[in-house]
């Protein structure tokens, strides 16, 4: 038989009867299948190595053919991903119709030179955006979280899914639900926060957003859930260390979030580099099959981190060799391989020497084509390049970016209500190595942008105020000890009747931009290029400082402005502990990394047009020797140091607004439940009113925290159980409910299942974790 004649004999094979299930489908797919054809789905390359752009064409590469012929695929990584690692550019990257094509031409070959005709699984990153050229960059997740709005979120990722399938992604690899404990940890952008009840909520949403109703329809992708787990709580803040843990508070803390998200409906895990208690969690089956398949129920796919299953040969040292490293991966749990070389090379042999069990192996095919049939990849293998054109990049999806990166900002301090300036102001003295670097404010995992793309905090507030009225002088890079930017910075202060300083940090890897003139602050190419990157996969870091010699500009300037009103904004992909800025600005603005439309927002705030609403979801020490300083340490954790107290310089869900908020008349619907009542579903309602005292209408984010007085197994002072942000004009009031049920007060027990015990405790409400007001309830035995 030709390859042709064998193809359309896989057209009318019973797997592509579109009645059947999913499941009843990848068996009889299965069945087919010989061994190299199965390994061969565990198997995902590097997607952009499998083809050359010739004139917005994509040309497949000799290799991907034969590949494809043989059955040794299954999948691709990253075909559209765009940035310095990929090398992929502005110049040699695909257009969004055009990405499209490709995707079509990859796919189009897939499922008529292969012998069944299997479509590939296309796999990207959509962290805050697709990582494509052309994609919408929304704000990082930390700044997301920061929005305490989980239904902008689930629309952001409704929006990413749509231009990620339009092009032909299938499956991301989001969301991230990584418990931050060290924000030294480069990764710290990435994640929601330090509480896994708010990282959770963001959690359900995603999977709602990114899945939609039906995963085959052409705006939804398959979620991965990452890091599998305990990732944000390494030795140190190093990527990827160590974890000590014990296993209630993984149950509690860490693995939370997942649950939430499996009972969603995820599609997808991505377990951790790390290890814990020194199994790594790539071939912990206490994990992957014990917790994960067992207790929750997922019947989806596994995929290991890039590189992760090399890491137990050489890193981790648990396997002997590659082979080793790949059958024990396997037999824990995992499914495919993300562009690693592991499976390829060794799960063949294996299988033909008897050295991998059949059942073992059939397990993750059907896993892998299960999750295809969901995907609707049969019926419908090609994108619409028409579609992607629209979509991508879109005005609405603009206009989405924006507001979240407006919800996001954080106020953490305005005395002499500095902020907003005033409308009518002259000129503003805009200075800062983030005042005009669009990629500083983007955050890892970003494509590169085409000119003009990138709304910069000197761009927005140009367009807000014109040419005339802005002044502008970098002063100095995030790194490095050049001073020479000083004298034009202070000059420009000295001149201007208010100063705006942008700093912070850099995840921006070297997309090729040179470095500025700190004179004139244009861009320029040297021998002696210095990179800014501060932040990002892979860069931890000491001390939570500003680097280089931002404290130093920061401090000439102010001496320079002599009393004007000065503006701190820190742009970053982690929180900054500088006691000197404390002390003497007196308007400090936290922006995290606010995406592409960052500075409209930023400009917005800035002169009243938008209230601050945003409220932290990660504690700012006030020095990087409190760590850790996260909120839901236990109560024995320690009252001071000899230098300080213990407590942060801003808690947990802090946050100020333009206008003030009153809260009164907090009440509880019942003061005692049973715990039969509790395990019956029985709740109570607690309700508080909140008033918008102000001059302007603005959001509150209201807090609710419950307190067990005394159990047996100590517990955090307090745990955030419930939020609601809510709008409120001036002079208007909202009373806000909250349900209290068995789900809110049990904990992980004695015996480490979870448990109701009797006894009192406080609900709190509040503005954040340590401005509350409180009422008691009791659980009763009978």
């Amino acid at each position: 038989m030709t390859k042709r004649t064998m193809t359309e004999s896989a057209k009318a094979a019973s797997w592509m009867n579109a009645e059947l299930s999913a499941k009843e489908r990848a068996h009889q797919l299965l069945a087919a299948m010989t061994p190299r054809e199965k390994v061969g789905q565990l198997i995902q390359p590097f997607g952009w190595t499998t083809y050359s752009n010739e004139q917005g064409k994509a040309v497949l590469t000799e290799t991907f053919k034969e590949q494809v012929k043989q059955g040794d695929i299954g999948s691709l990584y990253g075909t559209l991903r765009a940035d310095p690692w990929t090398g992929v550019t502005l110049a040699t990257g695909l257009s969004s119709a055009e990405g499209a094509e490709a995707v079509n031409e990859i796919q189009r070959y897939a499922v008529e030179h292969s012998r069944l005709g299997i479509p590939l699984l296309i796999g990207e990153e959509c962290s805050h955006g697709h990582m494509a050229i052309g994609a919408t960059v929304y704000p990082v997740p930390l700044a997301i979280g920061s929005t305490w709005n989980v239904e902008l979120y689930r629309q952001m990722c409704r929006a990413v899914a749509a231009e990620t399938r339009a092009q032909g992604g299938a499956v991301t690899y989001s969301p991230v639900l990584d418990v931050v404990r060290d924000p030294r940890w480069g990764r710290t952008e990435e994640c929601f926060g330090e509480d896994p009840f708010l990282i959770g909520e963001m959690a359900v949403a995603s999977v709602q957003g990114l899945q939609g109703e039906d995963l085959s329809k052409g705006d939804a992708v398959a979620a991965t859930l990452k890091h599998f787990v305990g990732y944000g709580s390494s030795e140190g803040g190093r990527n990827a260390g160590p974890v000590s843990m014990g296993w209630r508070e993984l149950i509690e803390m860490d693995l939370y979030p997942f649950q939430q998200a499996i009972k969603a409906g995820a599609a997808s895990v991505m377990p951790a580099y790390n290890e814990i208690d020194g199994v790594p969690c790539t071939t912990s089956q206490r994990l992957l099959d014990g917790i994960l398949r067992e207790e929750w129920g997922f019947d989806g796919l596994v995929i290991t981190d890039c590189g992760a299953i090399d890491m137990l040969a050489s890193g981790h040292d648990t396997a002997e060799d590659g082979q080793d490293a790949a059958l024990q991966a396997l037999r824990a749990g995992i499914d495919m391989e993300m562009s690693g070389e592991m499976f390829s090379r060794h799960l063949l042999s294996a299988y033909e020497s008897g050295e991998l069990e059949a059942e073992v192996l059939d397990r993750a095919v059907l896993r892998v084509l299960q999750l295809k049939f969901r995907l609707g990849l049969f019926e419908r293998p090609y994108a619409d390049s028409q579609r992607a054109a629209d979509i991508i990049g879109c005005d609405e999806h603009v206009q989405l970016a924006r507001q979240l990166a407006a919800e996001s900002v954080v106020l953490l301090k305005n005395d002499g209500a500095v902020l907003p300036l005033p409308k009518n102001i002259g000129k503003v003295a805009v200075i800062g190595p983030n005042a005009d670097r669009g990629y500083n404010q983007l955050g890892d995992y970003t494509s590169p942008q085409p000119e003009g793309s990138v709304t910069t905090v000197l761009r927005g507030l140009k367009a807000r105020l014109g040419e005339e009225r802005v002044l502008y002088a970098p002063g100095c890079r995030i790194r490095g000890e050049s001073r020479e930017g000083f004298e034009s910075a202070t000059q420009i202060a000295s001149q201007a009747d208010a100063v705006v300083l942008v700093m912070g940090g850099s995840s921006a890897r070297d997309f090729g931009e040179g470095t500025i003139d700190l004179r004139t602050g244009a861009s320029k190419v040297t021998d002696e290029d210095v990179s800014e990157m501060d932040c990002g996969e892979g860069i931890d870091r000491m001390t939570l400082e500003l680097s280089g010699v931002q404290l130093d500009l920061i401090r000439e300037v102010h001496a320079a402005a002599q009393g004007k009103p000065m503006v701190v904004i820190y742009i970053g992909g982690r929180p900054v502990a500088e006691p000197w800025v404390e002390e003497h600005i007196a308007a400090l603005l936290q922006a995290w990394y606010p995406g592409q439309e960052g500075g409209h927002a930023i400009a917005d705030i800035l002169f009243g047009d938008v209230n601050p609403s945003g409220r932290l979801t990660i504690s700012i020490p006030k020095h990087v020797g409190q760590l850790p300083v996260h909120y839901l340490g236990k109560r024995s954790r320690g009252k001071r140091y000899l230098e300080s107290d213990s407590k942060p310089q801003y808690p947990f869900g802090y946050g100020l607004s333009y206008t003030s908020f009153d809260y009164s008349d907090l009440q509880i619907s019942s003061d005692q439940l049973s715990i039969q009542q509790l395990e019956a579903n029985k709740n109570v309602t607690a309700t508080v009113n909140i008033t918008n005292t102000g001059q302007q209408a603005g959001a509150e984010t209201v807090q609710w925290y419950i307190s067990d007085v005394v159990s047996q197994i100590t517990r955090p002072a307090n745990e955030l159980k419930g939020f609601q942000k809510v709008w409120l004009e001036p002079g208007e009031s909202q009373t806000v409910t909250f349900e209290i049920g068995a789900e809110q007060l049990r904990y992980i027990g004695v015996d480490y299942i979870p448990v109701i015990e009797p006894g009192s405790f406080i609900i709190k409400v509040g503005r954040h974790v340590q401005d509350t007001q409180s009422i008691h309830f009791t659980v009763g035995k009978e």
